[in-house]
């Protein structure tokens, strides 16, 4: 059985799927390439991938739609978009819809590479024997399998919430800033992940707001404090 990391493509524009194919796989990855959206989702199984890489402007089901449904299908699986440079919003929209991060056309293979071995690297990490779990008032996140459990309650997350939440905790009452967030959790501080922290951040409210001991407050200018009372 093939231990290289296998990537779910999606890119209608067969020129530039073939090139990236072929130094992706020159690289050590292997790499399922599709042209179509609907063709697609058809045949995306989870376990079969390591790492999604999907194109926004696609004939069929458009990137974004693509992205929704992995999302229903599997909480897990690290999501790349491709993006056109000047589509700001395409950038935001793909973060918020619970894509991990963006690269922008025309990009360089050794750019998109690192990017997906940055991903792959943190999949890894959650399976490690490092310390997994974390009681945080009356819940506990189990960051090896992505769960947010508490005695009546049990939340799937996605590993950019379970790592968000994880530095939360590790970090807790403590003013921490946003640009030290999104260096640890996104790997770099950015406007447009910027916005995308703070989806992240009411998401995270909600799943713990039944718990009053546990607060997530704004430090206007600086970034957030995750108070947690004893």
């Amino acid at each position: 059985m093939s231990t290289k990391a296998r990537i779910f493509y999606v890119e209608d524009d067969e020129t530039l799927g073939f090139v990236t194919k072929d130094n992706l796989e020159l690289s050590g990855f292997e790499v399922v390439h599709f042209t179509h959206g609907n063709e697609a989702i058809l045949n995306f199984k989870p376990t079969e991938y390591d790492l999604c890489l999907l194109d926004v402007m696609l004939p069929g089901i458009d990137g974004f739609e693509l992205a929704r449904r992995i999302r229903k299908i599997s909480l897990q699986i690290p999501i790349i978009f491709l993006t056109a440079k000047s589509m700001k919003e395409d950038r935001i929209e793909g973060l918020l819809l619970g894509g991990d991060d963006y690269i922008t056309k025309p990009f360089s293979i050794e750019e998109l590479i690192l990017k997906i071995n940055v991903f792959l690297r943190r999949k890894e990490i959650v399976g490690s024997v490092e310390k997994s779990e974390f009681v945080i008032g009356q819940y506990t996140l189990d960051y090896k399998n992505l769960v947010l459990s508490s005695s009546n309650s049990k939340k799937s997350l996605t590993l950019k919430e379970a790592e968000l939440l994880k530095y939360l905790i590790k970090n807790k009452n403590e003013v921490i800033k946003r640009a030290d967030i999104l260096v640890a959790v996104w790997g770099k501080d950015d406007y447009f992940l910027g916005r995308s922290l703070d989806v992240f951040i009411s998401r995270l409210r909600k799943y713990l707001k039944d718990d009053s001991s546990i607060e997530i407050s704004n430090r206007h200018g600086v970034g957030f404090v995750f108070k947690v009372e004893s």
